[in-house]
């Protein structure tokens, strides 16, 4: 079937195409009866194929026409109707204006974290109930996670799943699944529960906060090796302004092991239930908007684009410090630097006053040249309250390649000025 010439599916009249992959395609379509408007996924299937992987799409297909009518629940994308027919099968779907969540898994278009938790939360309730109904997802990630254009939630795409009820024998169909947010009993394999789903949630909670994701390899094999074995960055070191509490929770539900993470969805929404009340009882904190537009202002980030400063906006600690304060303490071990948005602080070495930092510019930042943690030379005081953006050096040095090099050219411009500076006052002195 030639689906680009395709007016009409069934008794459904064809809108537009809304979406694409590797085994289907999404159309936006009418229904008469109803006088609606619904979302139509037509299988794909190669009519070159042997005849084992003719049987794998057709049982990917079965597998999800089977939910129709069984899932009904305000958080999952609702199955109309589902047909086979010899040359085509598809199903017929809820539509839902909006978008899926990859518009908002990229460092410059993150959602306020009290928004992030709440999708969250709703996922997890519209997977506890599937998976009451004997239904694990197995492919979540932020491309199946819609947002209606009212703010809504929505799971969507169950054709990965499978049902599991006690006594009958199941087929599970290998190799399915989107590698990045895949469990590594996923990948292993393995016989899988609910507790795959968690991983993957965790996973995609993980881009949502952060932009990033916890394992990065420019090959498939790297990427699976990284799952099953490395050890991820918490998400606070790409983002230090999260809270504890999300940080525990992120890393305990991309645990390697099954048993490492939460055993049940209801002990996962507790936990984040009390870090939407926290979310809630915090003050108003500056929002990322007003700070992305406040950096954006100053020389320094002159050759950061828009995807790198909102970058820079992440992995920072905004911090307002009281006047007569010590920031960095000569000989004290550590491992942050400064950006300065308001104030001045003094820079001195054994009492004697070296500089004054004015609102643009940094210091510390050696730190992130040396690659490791040492001592500092300097004392840094505070002659007013300042406001300053504290960085971790290995948030910046885990940073996209994009960020660094525009951090690196900005703090080559700053040395150069302080040696020219410091050839004139030796000019002077001389």
């Amino acid at each position: 079937m030639k689906l680009e010439l395709q007016e009409q599916v069934g008794k459904y009249p064809i809108l537009r195409q809304i979406g694409s992959g590797a085994t289907s395609r999404v159309y936006l379509a009418r229904d008469p009866f109803a006088d609606r408007e619904v979302a139509i996924k037509i299988f794909l299937f190669d009519e070159h194929a042997d005849r084992q992987t003719e049987r794998m799409m057709h049982k990917a297909f079965v597998a999800e026409a089977s939910l129709a009518g069984k899932l009904n629940h305000p958080h999952i994308v609702e199955i109309l109707d589902a047909v086979v027919e010899p040359d085509h099968s598809y199903l017929v779907m809820e539509y839902v204006a909006g978008s899926t969540l990859e518009a908002h898994a990229e460092v410059s278009s993150l959602l306020p974290l009290n928004k992030v938790v709440e999708i969250v939360f709703k996922c997890i309730r519209a997977l506890d109930y599937a998976f009451q109904h004997g239904v694990i997802h197995r492919d979540i990630k932020p491309g199946n996670i819609l947002l209606s254009r009212s703010g809504e939630t929505k799971v969507s795409d169950f054709g990965a799943s499978f049902q599991q009820r006690p006594g009958i024998e199941t087929t599970q169909i290998t190799g399915v699944g989107s590698p990045a947010y895949m469990s590594p009993e996923q990948i292993r394999m393995e016989p899988l529960t609910h507790q795959t789903d968690i991983y993957s949630l965790g996973v995609t909670m993980y881009r949502l906060l952060t932009g990033r994701m916890p394992f990065q390899a420019s090959t498939q094999a790297a990427l699976a090796y990284a799952i099953l074995h490395a050890v991820p960055e918490r998400p606070s070191t790409l983002r230090p302004e999260l809270p504890p509490i999300l940080d525990d929770i992120v890393m305990k539900a991309i645990g390697k092991e099954p048993k490492a993470r939460y055993g049940s969805w209801l002990d996962f929404g507790k936990d984040l239930s009390q870090a939407f009340m926290g979310l809630r009882l915090a003050d108003g904190p500056v929002t990322d908007s007003e700070k992305f537009n406040r950096l954006r202002e100053f020389q320094f980030f002159e050759d950061f684009n828009d995807v790198a400063l909102w970058e820079v906006v992440r992995i920072g600690s905004w911090k307002t410090i009281a006047a007569g304060s010590v920031v960095i303490r000569e000989g004290e071990v550590a491992d942050s630097f400064y950006f300065l948005a308001e104030g001045e602080v003094d820079v001195s070495l054994s009492g004697k006053l070296l500089a004054t930092v004015r609102p643009g510019g940094c210091f510390g930042e050696i730190l992130y040249f040396t690659g490791h943690i040492q001592r500092r030379s300097t004392t840094i005081t505070t002659r007013s309250e300042v406001t300053v953006i504290e960085i971790k050096a290995n948030a910046m040095r885990a940073a996209t390649d994009g960020c660094q090099v525009a951090f690196n050219k900005a703090c080559m411009r700053v040395l150069i000025e302080r040696l020219a500076q410091s050839n004139q006052r030796i000019a002077q002195a001389a």
